[in-house]
């Protein structure tokens, strides 16, 4: 303390050229501005509708638990400050500052269930322009692998990935749920493994629909509680009721397609290939996690997958159990086969990755779906609208107004009661309004951070928390002089006293702010994250302004030898008063 207080000035030139500093980042950047919120700036509003065409009952508990999925997927931040709310008995509203957000629609109404499957068969997803099916030489239709391939890397932990078929294509709207096939970095390319009906596959050509095999040893009908084993019989030799209606099933019928874990399923891919799958091996309830970002040496986004426990035994048994067969697993969402590839190398860790045609938005969508777990209710989106502000801008600039005139009232007091230490005052609250806003504008653009009403709100209610403690360490100061102290030797006394006071008060604020962060929803996060950040920057402040600011004014004798103006002199801090009560009983004598 001792360093801070003979050097006072030096502390104050390093922080002011660090919020310099700070804006001249903003100025490289040219940002000048923070995102607004929907009260503030208008934006997107999404209204989902719960599709009662899967059989599912919509109830109110459904309804709720999926509004929650919804909010931390468009919320993954946490300071977003998009709205999520129920509407009628099956209606969720979504309300997303911004424009043209129409981007998250996959997003929000996206039901998210993942699921790993074996393929049994593959083929084009389109009616064949000829009538005569043919067979392939195994009896069985081919797993012709949709422009897929797959291998495990050999460097260090093995990692399951997908990759697109063709070359990506630039989509104004990228989908959440982007088409592909699998590799792993980039070892396999698109021409080593032949499409489905390619030249070179067992399988059906483009022109020909898959015949059954004879139903002679053909496997019973597994669920998702058989075993392994069980699962890699009946994709190897699946049964004839399957391949009927696989041989009979178009792309086109996509949309009818109810995705039971419990039983076979025929699913497309985003090329229009169609895919007999077993049941389900893995659900995406065994996710550990997921998250999205660039790998090493490559320019594309991924979606990155980590198995829980069990989940990682089994895919490392199916992976142990395909690898060099040309036989393929598919990672299928909401019914859709992202994903389908054949396995070189046993991927043993639980770690995999869905790569293809995805912007840094769709691959966040995607993860966040996928994090977040997957909705109770299928749902339609009948209407899509922009919105404006819903709080008029005059009521903005009414209440800013109101806050001003509170504010200016208060320094008025200050200056009027502290007289020379007021100027500390408004040079720390004006310094404090500075180093927030830099933070407010940092934060929008590299975190999200949306700014709205209850937002401003919580940075208002800091500077009161800001204010209270240059009053304890001012009252602390005239206390010191009072106990015969002199003007230096009582700023770094009163100084000693306060700073405990004031970290005890401004961290039960930010336990307050934390708290509310954790268990609150919607705006009131914005309220308390902006109360969280308000209250570090008090802190800084204070510590390293506030009070070398002080330590460097006592220096100069206008204030060392207690001028009338200076608000430390003998008669405005009350030193002679007590004096006189002191020696007053003693002439009486």
């Amino acid at each position: 303390m001792a360093t801070k207080a003979s050097r006072p000035g030096r502390t104050l030139i390093v922080f002011i050229l660090v919020v310099l500093a700070m804006y001249a980042g903003l100025a490289a950047t040219n940002t000048w501005k923070p995102k607004l919120g929907l009260d503030l700036q208008g934006g997107t509003r999404i209204t989902l509708q719960a599709s009662t065409t899967t059989g599912e009952s919509i109830t109110p508990e459904k309804l709720r638990e999926a509004a929650d999925i919804i909010d931390s997927r468009v919320n993954a931040s946490g300071v977003a400050e998009s709205e999520v709310s129920t509407q009628g008995d099956r209606n969720i509203v979504v309300e997303i500052p911004g424009e043209n957000r129409n981007d998250l629609v996959d997003t929000v109404k996206q039901t998210a269930q993942l699921r790993f499957r074996l393929v049994a068969a593959s083929a084009p997803g389109t009616p064949a322009p000829s009538p005569e099916p043919s067979a392939s030489p195994s009896g069985k239709a081919s797993k012709g692998d949709g422009g897929a391939s797959s291998k495990g890397t050999s460097k260090g932990t093995s990692k399951g990935t997908s990759k697109e078929n063709a070359e990506p294509k630039e989509s104004a709207q990228p989908s959440a749920s982007p088409k592909g096939r699998a590799v792993s970095d980039g070892l396999v390319r698109a021409d080593e493994t032949p499409a489905p009906g390619g030249e070179g596959s067992p399988g059906p050509t483009p022109d020909a629909q898959p015949t059954p095999p004879a139903p002679e040893g053909a496997a019973e009908v597994p669920t998702n509680e058989s075993t392994v084993p069980e699962l890699l019989a009946w994709s190897r030799n699946p049964d004839p009721r399957s391949q009927e209606r696989f041989a009979a099933y178009t792309c086109k019928d996509a949309g009818e397609v109810v995705d039971n874990p419990a039983k076979p399923l025929i699913g497309c891919d985003k090329e229009g290939n169609k895919y007999l799958l077993s049941p389900a091996m893995i659900e995406g309830t065994e996710l550990s996690d997921a998250s999205f970002g660039i790998p090493p040496n490559d320019v594309q986004y991924v979606v990155n997958l980590d198995l829980e426990g069990g989940a990682t035994d089994v895919f490392a048994q199916v992976t142990r159990e395909l690898t060099g067969t040309q036989e393929q697993f598919a990672i299928v969402l909401d019914a859709v086969v992202l994903s389908a590839p054949v396995v070189n190398t046993p991927i043993t860790d639980g770690n995999a990755q869905i790569s293809g045609n995805f912007s840094e938005a769709s691959a966040r969508s995607l993860a966040n779906s996928l994090k977040y777990g997957a909705l109770p209710l299928k749902f339609d989106v009948p209407v899509v609208s922009e919105e404006g502000p819903t709080l008029a801008q005059d009521q903005l600039s009414a209440g800013l107004l109101a806050g001003g005139i509170g504010l200016g009232i208060v320094l008025l007091y200050c200056l009027a009661y502290y007289r020379g230490l007021g100027v500390v005052v408004v040079a720390s609250l004006g310094m404090a309004a500075a180093v927030t806003y830099a933070a407010v504008l940092f934060l929008s653009e590299n975190a999200g951070f949306t700014l709205t009403l209850p937002g401003i709100a919580g940075l208002i209610v800091a500077v009161g928390i800001t204010a209270d403690s240059f009053i304890v360490y001012f009252e602390r100061i005239r206390d010191e002089m009072r106990e015969g102290r002199s003007v230096r030797v009582a700023v770094e006394a009163g100084w000693d006293r306060a700073k405990m006071t004031c970290l005890a008060a401004d961290a039960v604020s930010l336990l307050a702010a934390v708290v509310l962060f954790i268990f609150a929803i919607g705006v009131v996060k914005g309220f308390a994250f902006a109360l969280g950040i308000s209250t570090l920057i008090d802190l800084v402040v204070f510590f390293l302004f506030t009070h070398p600011m002080v330590s460097w004014l006592a220096k100069f004798p206008f204030f060392a030898r207690g001028h009338r103006y200076s608000g430390l002199s003998a008669d405005h801090v009350g030193v002679q008063r007590i004096g006189i009560a002191r020696t007053a009983p003693e002439g009486a004598r």
